[in-house]
């Protein structure tokens, strides 16, 4: 009965079920956005695609655009907790900091220009996930400005809108290589003064 491995109930417990099926909803509507478009998914596309009921469907979701927020914040949550891993797996900051911001720019160049990424970049969600994100690089900021690493003379907000403006034009870039490119100069502008 369901197209895209949907677990078995009896397999599962019933809120793993539950969870299970908000998931496959999220992957298959974000396949079908990918494959057809934004403007071109329906409800009963998703159900379809899910391997579910549309009554089913509705009892998840009201609407397309409820699914893909709801989509958006899950991948979100994973960049921020991929950016974390990241973090604890530096050594001194200068290479946290380092390691962070190609791991964000990387992000970014993959996420780069989609209908579906400028459809959803509004909202609490982002609001929340940037607060989260210059939060990060501040904290970064501040631990390597303690160790001389980075330049103290200017506070360490400004210098992490700094670094996440700069890394915005990563998603512009068209390799891996450039997005390395860019945290390089990044970083020299964090240098101390000499």
């Amino acid at each position: 009965m369901y197209a895209r491995s949907m677990p078995k109930l009896w397999n599962e417990t019933i809120e793993a079920h539950r969870r299970a099926v908000h998931d496959a909803i999220l992957d298959a509507t974000a396949a079908l956005v990918a494959e057809h478009g934004l403007l071109s998914v329906t409800m009963s596309q998703i159900a379809e695609e899910t391997g579910i009921g549309r009554a089913t469907l509705y009892k998840y979701f009201s609407d397309v655009e409820a699914i893909l927020l709801d989509w958006h914040e899950r991948q979100i949550t994973s960049h921020l907790e991929h950016l974390d891993e990241v973090r604890g797996q530096a050594g001194d900051p200068s290479e946290r900091l380092e390691a962070v911001l190609e791991a964000y720019g990387l992000i970014s160049l993959e996420h780069h220009g989609t209908e579906l990424a400028a459809f959803l970049h509004r909202g609490q969600h982002v609001a929340r996930a940037q607060q989260q994100l210059n939060d990060l690089i501040r904290a970064l900021l501040t631990e390597a400005a303690e160790t001389g690493e980075v330049r103290d003379d200017v506070a360490p907000d400004e210098l992490a809108s700094y670094c996440l403006h700069a890394l915005a034009a990563a998603s512009s870039l068209a390799s891996k290589a450039a997005v390395r490119r860019l945290v390089t100069l990044i970083l020299a502008g964090l240098q101390p003064r000499a």
